[in-house]
């Protein structure tokens, strides 16, 4: 077997392409930019499962792209979290958060209205991201 991403993923997102371990996802939530990072590992769900040096690697392809996030968009805030409850595959949420945002200050989950992005601002966000990306070593565009 190799490495499928999730269905439900695949749906709620656009692919923007590949860092060294991981996929790395553009969220269609109408709610500031939203990357998730996927390993692409089959049958993987918690980051413990991750072999250390795979662990380590996926710490500094996370923080390279909070950092993207918050230089680039002036975020007030930076939320990661991994929790996997509806979706299994281990993935890892980066969401720049703004004092203005329709759930600020609270979590995103559970707090927005679900309305997606209007697919040409999805399309045009999709491609300010991956030239932010090309500036993070290993980044292959999709």
């Amino acid at each position: 077997m190799s490495f499928i991403l999730h269905s439900r993923l695949a749906s709620d997102t656009t692919i923007l392409g590949e860092l060294p371990l991981c996929q790395v996802l553009l969220s269609k939530e109408a709610l500031g930019p939203w990357l998730i990072l996927v390993p692409r590992k089959e049958d993987l769900t918690e980051i413990h499962h991750l072999p250390e040096d795979e662990q380590y690697q996926l710490m500094r392809e996370s923080s390279a792209v909070a950092s993207l996030l918050e230089n680039s968009y002036q975020a007030d805030k930076i939320n990661v979290g991994a929790l996997g409850n509806l979706v299994p595959q281990l993935h890892v949420h980066h969401i720049a958060r703004f004092k203005v945002d329709v759930a600020w200050p609270g979590p995103v989950w559970g707090n927005t209205d679900g309305t997606q992005r209007a697919e040409e601002l999805q399309l045009a966000l999709a491609e300010d991201l991956r030239v932010d990306l090309s500036n993070i070593t290993g980044f292959v565009s999709a």
